[in-house]
């Protein structure tokens, strides 16, 4: 695996555990010589994993449409930029430019890119791991409501192999790298 896809926020959410968390990620990404691909956004936790890759010495690709390029303050100093014409396209050229995904927490946007990743798979378009930094138990109603729409047989119990979720960043990233063996 060398590069892995973030999906994360354009703020930076109210506990400080949360940007620590993402730092110690990027760190860990760094570390074993993976780049970072994401939205390309300045802002936020976006702003914050690039910035301190970089400051590493991390390779960062930034994808982002034409449209979020005022909104989320596009960073300019990444190693590779990005621009699409739409949120399609942005969410197909992240991973098509990425090896797995590891989702942060986030808003609306996260959860979208992250749903459409594990549909991905469930369908068979890619064999790519899902992963949840689940930083501060964030994700724990989402994991209890995909636990039960599996229970009730809307989801299918397979979901689990290929969606990894974790609080530690490091034991986190090293799930991801055994399951994509």
């Amino acid at each position: 695996m060398t590069s892995i896809c973030i999906f994360c926020g354009s703020r930076e959410g109210l506990k400080p555990e949360y940007k620590q968390a993402a730092m110690a990620l990027v760190e860990e990404l760094v570390r074993r010589n993976i780049t970072l691909v994401y939205g390309a956004g300045n802002i936020g936790i976006m702003g914050v994993i690039a910035n301190h890759a970089l400051a590493l010495g991390g390779k960062v690709i930034g994808v982002i449409p034409d449209k979020l390029i005022e909104l989320e303050v596009v960073h300019e100093g990444l190693s590779e930029l990005h621009r699409v014409k739409d949120m399609h396209e942005r969410k197909q050229k992240m991973a098509q430019l990425a090896d797995g995904f590891i989702t942060l927490p986030g808003g609306s946007g996260t959860l979208d890119e992250l749903f459409q990743e594990i549909v991905m798979r469930q369908v068979g378009y890619h064999n790519k791991t899902c992963a949840l930094l689940n930083t501060e138990r964030y994700y724990d109603h989402l994991i209890s409501f995909l636990n039960h729409a599996t229970s009730e047989g809307f989801l299918h119990p397979e979901w689990r192999e290929f969606v990894i979720v974790e609080q530690s960043p490091s034991k986190l990233v090293t799930k991801l790298l055994d399951a994509s063996k």
